[in-house]
């Protein structure tokens, strides 16, 4: 049994960095024709050889996911260049935080326009197309912080928790059509946007004891998820939410098993 994506068309956002890059190459390494897509040109410029370099269908995209037109815009080209969309990775997502009684209304409005916002639109323009397909797999990125909020992260939870109950309202309403739709939850993945892997000793210690795997998750990690919720071994799953998180809080004090062992 192995996974083939081979042929299949997909659609990335926020594919510049992060995580959505590593899931942008891996799928094309799979043979997926990607769709690599961003608000910010620079990630892509760079990004646009190395996933030709893997496939020669790949293409790249700016467009902002806030923007109705834009984003039907893209799924019209994107539709007329190859002619379906098999998959869907709504990656794109920011995090502004702030204490709720001082956080500026427009730093609320940003994590709903990006992280909420930007996700219905895209699966809103590109349902039609799975529709008329009679087949799609449509991934939404949700975030631990959605199981389990983190204190200055109001809006930003808020957000992601909403990611989760669209998807299992969206999943119920395309069952019909044989489209999935999850969501995924990283944990700690070390990215340009968290600065886990840059914080004090102190604080990386005080976060890696709420992991079951007491280590920093790797981009590849939720990639190689996503491989799996793509392809058709994943075909009887739909309206979950899956947990990449090591564990992170599977226990109440995940570190009593590294200090009863003496593993620190």
């Amino acid at each position: 049994m192995r996974i083939d994506l081979s042929g299949k068309v997909a659609i990335v956002t926020g594919a510049g960095r992060g995580i959505g890059r590593q899931i942008a190459s891996t799928f094309a390494d799979e043979g997926v024709a990607v769709v690599a897509v961003d608000w910010d040109p620079s990630g892509l410029q760079s990004l646009e050889g190395e996933l030709r370099a893997r496939v020669s269908t790949a293409s790249t995209f700016v467009v902002d996911v806030r923007d109705e037109e834009s984003v039907r815009g893209l799924v019209d080209q994107v539709k007329e260049r190859y002619g379906r969309i098999d998959v869907l990775v709504n990656n794109a997502g920011v995090a502004v935080t702030g204490a709720v009684d001082t956080q500026p209304a427009k730093d609320w409005s940003a994590n709903i326009d990006t992280n909420l916002t930007g996700v219905f639109l895209m699966c809103q323009a590109v349902v039609p197309v799975m529709k008329s397909q009679g087949s799609g797999r449509i991934l939404n990125a949700a975030s631990f912080a959605a199981i389990v909020p983190s204190v200055g992260s109001a809006a930003y939870a808020a957000s992601k928790a909403a990611v989760v109950s669209f998807t299992r309202v969206l999943a119920g309403e395309l069952g019909p059509w044989n489209i999935t739709v999850n969501s995924y939850a990283p944990g700690m993945i070390p990215t340009q946007m968290n600065h886990f892997a840059e914080a004090p000793e102190s604080t990386q210690n005080r976060l890696l004891d709420t992991l079951t795997l007491r280590r920093w998750g790797e981009k590849q990690e939720v990639a190689n998820l996503l491989c799996f919720l793509a392809s058709d071994l994943a075909s009887y799953i739909t309206g979950s939410l899956i947990d990449v998180s090591g564990g992170k809080l599977a226990t109440q004090i995940p570190a009593i098993a590294y200090e009863r062992y003496n593993t620190l």
